[in-house]
């Protein structure tokens, strides 16, 4: 069994115009809306052109994340109309080690107005809350040039190649290393 996570974020970890909660049963729908793009359902868990039974399967897996130890699945909310536009992920599997990885994804039609790159400084925001994370990567393939731009709004910078590294299905790729790394400083000592 893995070691037990920390709690759920008392506040609702948010950014610019979005939130990032809970995933629920109302999600469903975006998970489909997601489930449209063969990358995202090649990096991840959801079947492409997912059912609304599988969207629901999809949604009750991110909803058991915290609870089997591997992270943090939140929706990616627009506050403004409370419509869920993503979603994201903080994966915590080496947290004993000080570091852990990021993923985002964004539905189509919300697709570039800048949710994941607010998304994305929110999850990091909150990572640094967490007691030992000192490192959060994230892993782009090499022509994801709009995924290099939202790492790089949100503060991450290039840290290298990650070559043969395994995807959700069993495919390896070579991928491009983005990192963030926890503020040091008064400032950042204060928040912790």
């Amino acid at each position: 069994m893995p070691d037990p996570l920390p709690p759920w974020p008392p506040t609702t970890p948010a950014f610019g115009r979005v939130l990032l909660r809970q995933v629920t049963g109302a999600d469903a729908g975006m998970a489909r809306a997601l489930a449209s793009d063969p990358y995202v359902t090649a990096t991840g868990t959801l079947p492409l052109h997912a059912s609304e039974q599988e969207a629901l399967a999809w949604v009750k897996r991110q909803r058991g994340r915290h609870r089997e130890g591997r992270g943090f699945s939140f929706t990616i909310e627009e506050q403004a109309s409370g419509l869920p536009v993503g979603h994201c992920g903080l994966w915590l599997q080496h947290l004993t080690d000080g570091y852990a990885s990021a993923g985002y994804a964004v539905a189509p039609e919300f697709r570039g107005r800048g949710f994941a790159a607010e998304a994305l400084a929110a999850l990091t925001a909150f990572g640094w809350s967490l007691a030992g994370l000192e490192r959060i990567e994230l892993f782009i393939e090499p022509w994801n040039t709009a995924s290099v731009r939202t790492a790089e709004r949100a503060g991450y910078a290039p840290a290298g190649v990650r070559r043969n590294y395994p995807l959700t299905g069993g495919e390896r790729r070579d991928m491009r290393v983005y990192a963030a790394l926890r503020p040091m400083g008064p400032a950042a000592d204060k928040a912790r």
